[in-house]
């Protein structure tokens, strides 16, 4: 995790990704705002940057690679594991079900996307105050 990296946004929905950008920069997040509509973007770009991104946003559901797949890719792959990039499910699923799966995985956090932008923004506050502030073995 690098404090200064690029938020990593796995969202399809352009309605949220347009709400996720307004947040972040009503906030005055400096770090970069980088979509993929589908895990399988998201994974080849993990996988081939020299970036150390400062965090991972991801739905669950998403057409190509939902974002339990892309978790289990990204834990399988050493690459990958080492950089340590933390990863937060931001979704409108909230199965009990599909919740379990997802702290199957080693996931850092599983928030349901909340329906008033105020409430959103105030969401997403959190996360960012959060790994801004934890220590971390990557954190440079």
């Amino acid at each position: 995790m690098s404090l200064k990296g690029p938020i990593i946004a796995i969202e399809d929905d352009t309605d949220d990704q347009f709400l996720l950008k307004t947040a972040i920069s009503e906030l005055g997040i400096p770090n970069r705002l980088v979509f993929f509509e589908n895990g399988l973007e998201a994974l080849l770009y993990l996988e081939t940057t020299q970036e150390q991104p400062f965090l991972i946003l991801c739905d669950i559901n998403m057409p190509v690679m939902n974002g339990l797949e892309l978790r289990e890719r990204i834990d399988a792959n050493a690459y990958l594991k080492k950089k340590a990039i933390p990863f937060v499910f931001l979704s409108t699923a909230d199965n009990p079900q599909i919740v379990d799966a997802a702290y199957n995985s080693t996931i850092q956090g599983f928030y349901k996307k909340l329906s008033n932008f105020a409430s959103y923004k105030g969401q997403v506050k959190i996360i960012i105050d959060y790994w801004q502030h934890c220590l971390h073995p990557n954190t440079r």
